[in-house]
């Protein structure tokens, strides 16, 4: 770095120096400006500097089992396509097809040579395949969209995919992916086939990206926040995830050091990282930056100095040795603890004219210096012994073959040789507490919370400063009077601000308010209740998506965990037929061990046993685990789940739609687009859903208005398409009682009774003329409380359910069941009839009217206990 460079300012006081020094020295947590002024340390104050960085280290290491231990990666590189859509200044690795052409060489590495690099490569003893490639180049390349589209993949990432499984079947050595930027569905379809991932940060210095000139300028990919936005994505995914910074392309300390602190964010939010990188810029000729001077050593072991005191003791740190001209002990005593990927086979393609060290000079440069070096798997020790969720299922025989389980480094003498890459063997295979469905009314939860509670689902700290906004719902001053006027002359040119004053009212005005939407729903579907009589069927509790809300979700060793059998399902199913039931609902866990296809063994297991039975099953959630564990894409998932029996899917895993409140509640659902992307894709099938909205935790009525107008807006999209889309919406009023992110401070106790009032209210409003079902949730709020929603615009009071578990696990005090009888009362004390429907909101056969009247009150033993 230089002083040309824009921003960057002058020489720290003498005093600002011995300050920040003092504090590094005392292990004070440094801020912005502090970690600024240090990173321009040089000389005596560089010394002092490492030393306590070093101190760090030393103390992370001895907490960690591996005193005066450094670590490598003994690996292969695989640059599986040198094309790529980015355009930065420094990069001699991207090529364009017409150099491939004249080199001989394709747009991809064809399979025969990645398979030819990493067979020589694990006779070498390596154990790790780095799969470099550039990003999404198909988007910019026609060349390489037709080199998928030739050998049958819908893009890049179904190719590294399909490279990942055949290195682990036919090699033995572990893939570590870096396909640049992915998405959250990337992550879900690459996980089961790598037990790590990387991408460079670089930097957070949007200038850098954004102004002409600028080294990241023109490179859709390199934009800060979309880089933090796939180490969160990483993070939510639980994927063991390297990242680091590229040091010396024009940022100056102030921005470096912000780059450190976003990493340290992330970090401490969703524990992901398993490594940071510190890589000194090195200008290569034929690039527009050829002219830049090169990073110089004292910034670079500065960096690592300064990085190590902000991430921590327990962080991983490493600088390439190639790039370091052999000053190896100023690296170590700076505070590095890994040396990173080494090859004996491949050169290192992004810096090609850096040839690595060899692996015993480094361990004697190491030794030298008071460390040993110790061989690593792609997948760091702390996560090979975290296990689940951060090691998918399917490649634990592909680690336990290379690894050494007392210390979760590498064993030296492991032989590295391929195993098949295969579904779980367990399967469906009943387990654990498969009463549950009736003993959860009886018995109860074995406990409030599940033994992993402060890991699983990220950093409580982090998460209660971003959830402050909605502890208490702000109040607005509008015009209620003018928006009533609106609502009741034309619900549909209601405008956000009328919809938000609405959403706030109370006393009279929300008196008021249900009136209109009461009347709106006699207009609209008559007075008629509607029920169906239904039995919900949650096939597993076993669960590590790590949602924040879910109470219900259970490690596989947890005493209230279970998992069905094929057979319970369907003699569940068909009890339900035998008590007049037209519906089965079935929803579980993501279960690491259910391979993709056992959604369409659940639902053919149903069909046959009951034919007529309709199947509303899966969530968007369970859809994109289904279609990322099969490789299929969603429209394939979902044709193929058709053709076994799906007959709609319930549109929940919805919770509300701004992933501002999203990323709160949850730590690994999937994001609204993608859920959006889900529901579209079914309706275009012919596959209709529900919709539905879970509120009153960390969310804001602007939150809802939001939801309502993309629920509206899909639907209305659906309709003008010739489709029928949505069946309903479904009001879900959060259930506090065992909710971790209650249990943990962080959210409100659920909704009061206005908000219950104002939010069906204004769904029938909102939502109209496009979704036309408003239903109630008597689990949820029970029969008082269903019945004055019936008066305040719902139409709807779900199903009979005759186990519920998920609103029980989560402390609902209304029971699993309640009798056609039952529900007829609850519309009775509202003032109306009651009519059962099917899903689709016909009408039913009076065959199994009758067999519904006849069975009431009497069901089989195994369907939950009913009250005396």
């Amino acid at each position: 770095m230089t002083d040309h460079q824009p921003g960057r300012p002058g020489r720290p006081t003498e005093n600002a120096m011995r300050r920040a020094l003092k504090r590094a020295r005392d292990g004070v947590a440094l801020d912005t400006g502090e970690a600024a002024v240090l990173l321009q340390a040089r000389g005596d104050d560089l010394k002092d500097l490492c030393a306590s960085a070093a101190r760090v280290r030393d103390a992370g290491l001895e907490a960690a089992g591996r005193p005066g231990v450094i670590t490598y990666s003994k690996s292969v590189f695989i640059p599986l396509t040198k094309l790529c859509r980015d355009k930065c200044h420094y990069c001699t690795f991207a090529t364009v097809p017409g150099k491939l052409r004249r080199a001989g060489h394709g747009m991809f590495m064809s399979p025969d040579e990645v398979l030819d690099i990493a067979r020589r490569g694990a006779e070498l003893g390596c154990k790790e395949a780095l799969i470099t490639l550039g990003d999404k180049p198909e988007d910019r390349w026609p060349e390489a969209r037709e080199w998928l589209e030739a050998e049958g993949y819908d893009d890049t990432i179904a190719y590294v995919r399909a490279m990942a499984i055949r290195i682990l079947e036919e090699t033995g050595l572990l893939p570590h992916l870096n396909p640049g930027v992915m998405t959250w569905t990337d992550f879900q379809r690459l996980k089961p086939v790598a037990p790590s991932m990387g991408m460079m940060l670089e930097t957070t210095a949007t200038r850098l990206w954004s102004e002409p000139g600028g080294p990241h300028y023109g490179s859709p990919d390199k934009e800060p926040a979309v880089r933090l936005r796939v180490l969160e994505d990483a993070g939510r995914s639980s994927v063991p995830f390297t990242s680091g910074l590229l040091i010396g392309i024009g940022e100056n300390y102030e921005e470096r050091a912000d780059s450190l602190f976003a990493l340290r964010r992330v970090s401490r939010a969703y524990h992901g990282i398993q490594e940071l990188i510190i890589q000194n810029f090195r200008a290569k000729p034929d690039t527009a930056m050829r002219g830049m001077p090169d990073a110089e050593l004292d910034d670079l072991v500065a960096t690592v100095a300064v990085a190590r005191h902000i991430m921590g003791p327990s962080a991983c740190l490493q600088a390439p040795p190639n790039l370091v001209a052999g000053e190896y002990a100023r690296l170590i005593g700076a505070g590095i603890d890994d040396w990173g990927g080494v090859s004996p086979l491949t050169p290192d393609h992004v810096n090609p004219e850096r040839p690595w060290p060899q692996i015993e000079e480094l361990a004697e440069r190491s030794a030298a210096e008071g460390f040993r070096l110790k061989q690593r798997l792609a997948i760091y020790p702390e996560f090979v012994q975290r296990g689940e969720p951060w090691l998918d299922p399917r490649l634990l025989p592909h680690v336990r073959a290379l690894v050494d389980p007392e210390t979760g480094l590498a064993r030296e003498d492991a032989v590295v040789e391929g195993h098949p890459w295969q579904e779980p063997d367990e399967g469906f295979t009943a387990s654990g507490r498969t009463d549950l469905h009736r003993t959860i009314d009886t018995e109860g939860r074995t406990g409030d919370r599940r033994e992993d509670f402060d890991e699983v689902y990220g950093d409580w700290e982090a998460l209660r400063e971003a959830a402050v906004p909605g502890m208490v719902p702000s109040r607005i001053d509008a015009d209620v009077r003018q928006a009533l006027s609106q609502a009741a002359d034309d619900p549909t040119k209601l405008t956000d601000d009328e919809a938000l004053a609405l959403l706030h009212a109370d006393g009279p005005a929300l008196d008021a308010l249900t009136r209109i939407a009461d009347e709106l729903r006699c207009d609209v579907v008559g007075d008629d209740v509607t029920y169906i009589v239904t039995r919900n069927i949650n096939f597993t509790n076993v669960c590590y998506t790590g949602c924040r809300f879910c109470a219900f979700a259970q490690r596989r060793t947890d005493a209230d965990a279970y998992t069905l059998s094929l057979d319970q399902v369907a003699d569940r199913a068909e009890q339900a037929w035998e008590v007049g039931a037209v519906e089965v609902c079935m929803q579980g866990g993501i279960h690491p061990d259910l391979p993709g296809t056992a959604y369409f063994d659940i639902a053919r297991a149903v069909k046959e046993r009951v034919p007529g039975m309709h199947v509303h099953a899966f969530s968007p959630m369970e859809v994109v685990n289904g279609a990322t564990r099969t490789g299929l894409s969603i429209r394939e998932w979902l044709t193929s789940a058709k053709e076994a029996g799906l007959g709609s899917i319930p549109g929940t895993a919805a919770e509300i739609l701004d992933d501002e409140v999203r990323w709160i509640l949850t730590k690994g659902k999937l994001p609204t687009a993608t859920w959006i992307e889900v529901v579209k894709t079914a309706h275009e099938l012919g596959i209709r859903s529900s919709s539905t909205m879970m509120y009153g935790h960390v969310d804001q009525p602007r939150h809802w208005l939001g939801h309502f107008r993309t629920l509206a807006r899909i639907q209305q999209a659906a309709l003008e398409s010739g489709r029928q889309g949505f069946t309903e919406f479904v009001t879900l009023p959060f259930i506090h009682t065992n909710a971790p992110v209650y249990l943990a401070g962080i959210a409100r106790p659920g909704p009061t009774t206005r908000d219950n009032r104002a939010v069906t209210a204004m769904a029938r409003l909102l939502l109209h003329p496009h979704i036309t079902n408003i239903q109630t949730s008597w689990v949820k709020l029970g029969a008082e409380g269903a019945a004055e929603m019936l008066r305040s615009g719902a139409n709807d009071l779900g199903g009979t359910l005759m186990e519920e578990t998920i609103s029980r696990m989560a402390g609902s005090s209304y029971g699993s069941y309640r009798s056609v009888q039952d529900l007829i009362a609850i519309a009775e004390a509202a003032g109306r009839p009651a009519k059962p429907r099917t899903t689709l909101y016909g009408e039913v056969p009076q065959e199994r009217v009758r067999a519904a009247a006849a069975s009431d009150g009497h069901l089989p033993e195994l369907l939950p206990l009913l009250p005396d």
